[in-house]
Order: C-alpha cells, then sequence, then structure tokens
C-alpha cells in the first residue's frame, strides 16, 4: 500500500459512516448522542460539514491524473457528496439540517461553504439548479446569527465567499470587515489574535489562518483593500506552517495545548493547506512534511477506541478519552480532524506524494542531524 492509498483510506474510514448515513437520510437516526446530548440539534451539521471541509480537496482532484482506481472511487464519492448536499438542504428531508438559529449552525455552514470554496468544480460546479438553490439559501439563513470578535468572524466571511462560489451575491461588507479586523488583530511571527488577546490553542490553525488564506484568494478580485492584505496573510499562514511542522514530535506526537484538543490532527490544517497550495516553507522540502504528517495521522490512530462499533468518532486525541471534550463538543464535532487530509487534493505525480522520504525537523534535530534554522517573520 502506498502512502496516499493509507491516507485515503484513513479518510474514508473516518467520513464514510457521516456521508454514507446521510446519503440514505439516516444521519440524524444513527448518529450518536449519548455523548453530549443536550448538543443532538447541531451534531448532524456539524458531522457533514467538518467531513467535507478535510474530502472537497480530494473530489476536486483532476481526475485524469489519478489511477484508475483511486478515479473510479473518486466518482462515486463525488456523487455521494451531491446527495449529501441535497439531504442536508432540502426541507422536506429526514435529515435537513438547522442553519439559522442558536449559535452554533454559522460556525459549521462556514465549515460547509469552506468545502465549497475548496471544490469549485466537484461541488459547486456540479450542484444541479435545484440543490443549488437551496444550498444558497442555506447559506443566506445564517446571517440571522451575529458573529462576536473571534474567529466567529471568519464564519460569517466564508459564508459570503461559499455564496461567492456558488454565483450568487455576496455581502462584500461580512467579508471585509472580518479581514480588516484580524490584520489588527495580528500579533507577530504568524500568529493572530482570536480577538483582541492571545490564546494559546489551534485556532490559529482550526479556523484563523486556513479561512484568511481562502478568502484572500478568493475575494480579492472583490475589492482593492483584499488585495493588498493579500501577501501579508500569505506570508503569515507559510509562517505558521512552518510553526506547526516543528512541532510534531519524532514520534508523531505533538503538544496538546489550548481548548478543542479532540479535533485530533485537524490541529495541522495549516500545514496541510500549505502543502496543498504549495505555499513556500523555507528548509521545508514537501517529502518532509508528507513523512510529518504521516507520522502524526499514523501516531494519534494507533489507539484503541478512536472509533465506536458502527464506526463513528469518540472524543480524545488517541482511542477513546472523553475527559478531554469541553461542552461544546459533540460526536459531530470531532469531524474536524479530516482538515489534515487536504493533500489529497495534490496529483499522485507532485512532489508532495512521488519524492523519496525525508526526515521531519524535530527527527533530524533528535537524531543527530544537522537542523535548520528557524526565524520570526514580521
Amino acid at each position: 500500500m502506498t502512502v496516499r492509498q493509507e491516507w485515503l483510506d484513513s479518510l474514508l474510514r473516518i467520513v464514510s459512516p457521516v456521508l454514507n448515513a446521510l446519503a440514505e437520510g439516516r444521519l440524524k437516526e444513527t448518529l450518536p448522542q449519548d455523548f453530549q446530548p443536550d448538543r443532538a440539534r447541531f451534531a448532524p451539521l456539524e458531522a457533514f460539514a467538518r467531513s467535507m471541509l478535510g474530502l472537497a480537496p480530494w473530489l476536486e482532484a483532476d481526475p485524469a491524473e489519478l489511477s484508475p482506481e483511486e478515479r473510479k472511487l473518486q466518482r462515486v464519492w463525488r456523487e455521494k457528496a451531491l446527495v449529501c448536499l441535497d439531504r442536508a438542504t432540502d426541507p422536506a428531508s429526514p435529515d435537513a439540517m438547522l442553519f439559522d438559529r442558536d449559535g452554533q449552525p454559522l460556525v459549521d455552514i462556514a465549515f460547509l461553504a469552506h468545502a465549497v470554496v475548496r471544490a469549485p468544480r466537484a461541488l459547486a460546479g456540479a450542484l444541479n439548479s435545484r440543490v443549488r438553490r437551496q444550498l444558497a439559501d442555506a447559506f443566506r439563513s445564517s446571517r440571522r446569527i451575529p458573529s462576536g470578535e473571534s474567529n466567529w468572524m471568519l464564519f460569517t466571511a466564508m459564508v459570503e465567499a461559499g455564496l461567492f462560489a456558488l454565483g450568487e451575491e455576496c455581502d462584500l461588507m461580512r467579508i471585509l470587515a472580518p479581514l480588516r479586523a484580524f490584520q489588527g488583530w495580528y500579533l507577530g511571527d504568524g500568529i493572530y489574535g482570536d480577538g483582541p488577546r492571545f490564546r494559546w490553542d489551534s485556532y490559529n490553525s482550526f479556523v484563523i489562518q486556513p479561512m484568511l488564506t481562502d478568502l484572500v484568494r478568493q475575494t480579492a478580485c472583490l475589492h482593492p483593500d483584499i488585495e493588498a492584505m493579500r501577501e501579508n496573510v500569505l506570508r503569515r499562514a507559510a509562517r505558521h506552517a512552518s510553526q506547526l511542522e516543528r512541532m510534531i514530535g519524532p514520534d508523531g506526537s505533538y503538544p496538546v495545548i489550548g481548548r478543542s484538543v479532540c479535533y485530533r490532527f485537524g490541529s495541522f490544517q495549516m500545514l496541510a493547506q500549505a502543502a496543498l497550495q504549495h505555499m513556500p516553507l523555507p528548509g521545508l522540502s514537501p517529502a518532509a512534511v508528507r513523512c510529518g504528517l504521516t507520522a502524526v495521522i499514523r501516531r494519534v490512530s494507533s489507539g484503541d477506541g478512536m472509533f465506536d462499533g458502527a464506526g463513528f468518532l469518540r472524543p480524545g486525541i488517541i482511542g477513546s478519552q472523553p475527559e478531554l471534550a469541553e461542552y461544546y463538543i459533540n460526536t459531530g464535532s470531532l469531524y474536524l480532524c479530516s482538515a489534515v487530509f487536504l493533500p489529497l487534493g495534490l496529483s499522485p505525480a507532485d512532489a508532495f506524494w512521488a519524492d523519496p522520504d525525508a526526515d521531519w525537523t524535530s527527527r533530524v534535530i533528535w537524531g543527530g542531524g544537522a537542523g535548520t534554522l528557524d526565524h520570526a517573520v514580521d
């Protein structure tokens, strides 16, 4: 088995129970609600949107560059994803989801919009007119939910970017205001505050940097202020990706700091996105990033109890550790871990997949090898 096949098998093992149930109109019926049952009304959208967040780049990959076996599998999952979008947004569906009230849906409609932005052909461009209209209506309905001064501001912006990707009219101020706010919240050396204050957790990688990056890449054409901030946003994102790579220990473990640690290797979304988008990472080869992320995936997946008997995720970092989950985390929340698999959107011939194995930074240094110096950026 190739490493790419290993990654794809891992991704599909994670998302299959969610998308298979939703395609059959049974996600609300089958998604476990024994963990944080008071969050049950949010869980289906959380599970679906967060699964799609990591799956979207692989769905978008050029089929002509894939092996016949992977191309056939991709075709099945592209069709399934479109069915799931219909099931989630059709008001008459047994799995119709909550988009427009009670706060939490704004988070996950934004993750779903981010998936649409990441797959403009396989998702946005492949929807029939009815489902496109349903999805656009769902995006617009989330405007009723206020965001507050935190990473939630980016959720309002990403929803508008999703509308733009669907060919719908978007509210430019809902994009501009969050982008401007985060330029004021930049703290230096590739790190933004989550609002005006610094919080030592993984939200720069869970939300802030990936969304800022794709927002400026997609919407710079809408306003000169966005184009003007694009270079700084991308440079800071690349710096944060490099920092994440240095957090991967020689054995694939990593620091457990801050909240939402049960999102597992979703903590490495910005590094995965940097690989997908070929961001320059000084001193790092694509193969070193691949090997480092593979070590993380294997380490996290090595524990017993990561999945329940039906294949759904259980809370924890390695195995099942429900004591590590905050009050707002339910079974659906855990699917943000899919974000580590973004490089599956690259061709198998890309250097990320094709180059010989290489050690990542901590493995080089702690193995006594010649490491590279690390320098801050403005």
